[in-house]
């Protein structure tokens, strides 16, 4: 059997490592094959146990709304005129790579958005609300005015999000929508399920604010 020496294939990413394991476990006799196993299953489970990381910004496998536990859907950049904003990841009960699926789960969600650079709150709620405008009709929007204005409020209160900054749009079934800013509420909760499904087709609806990004977060 040929011996790959782990300097060789440790640098490249995980996954990477454990298919040049899989190509010597192969080879292996019968029983070794056993012992090899359980070792590469230990792998596996170590490399995806790691944190992902896009654009130097780590992004917990798992979180917790609520109490209830959530995992990572997908994440991706949001650029606009060659400048790369923030990063947003999207946390969900059940991982789905069709948007229709998530916007059909209930439960506890989140939307984690970490700054890239620094936006002011009124831009920055100006691009959300562009984002709603774009992907709902007049009736739809009229019907949300609401939420719509206390998600306004909510951002007015950030005066400005900085590079670094961490966003979470919160969504628990009794509570409504948060606002939080590096862990600090802003606003008050928003009421209603739909609006967090209306809020999501910002990134995931028919005309998302980034076609990558949206491939991202869908797990592409």
């Amino acid at each position: 059997m040929r011996v790959v020496p782990w300097r060789a294939v440790w640098p490249g990413s995980p996954p990477v490592v454990l298919k040049l394991i899989f190509r010597e476990f192969e080879m292996l006799h019968p029983i070794s094959r056993l012992a090899a196993a359980v070792v590469l299953s230990f792998a596996s489970a170590a490399a995806m146990a790691q944190p992902a990381e896009l654009e130097g910004v780590k992004l917990d496998a798992a979180a917790q709304v609520a109490s209830a536990p959530l995992v990572l859907n997908g994440a991706g950049v949001r650029t606009r005129a060659f400048f790369k904003v923030y990063v947003a990841a999207l946390y969900v009960p059940k991982k789905a790579t069709d948007a229709a699926t998530l916007f059909a789960q209930t439960g506890p969600r989140r939307v984690a958005i970490t700054m890239l650079r620094d936006v002011d709150a009124a831009t920055f709620a100006g691009a959300l609300n562009d984002g709603l405008k774009d992907n709902h009709t007049e009736a739809q929007l009229t019907a949300l005015k609401p939420q719509i204005d206390a998600l306004n409020a909510a951002f007015k209160q950030v005066g400005e999000a900085k590079k670094g900054d961490v966003i979470h749009l919160d969504f628990a079934p009794d509570v409504g929508t948060r606002v939080l800013v590096n862990g600090q509420a802003r606003g008050g909760a928003i009421a209603g399920d739909a609006f967090y499904s209306a809020l999501l087709r910002v990134w995931l609806g028919d005309k998302p604010a980034d076609g990558a990004l949206k491939k991202g977060m869908l797990g592409g």
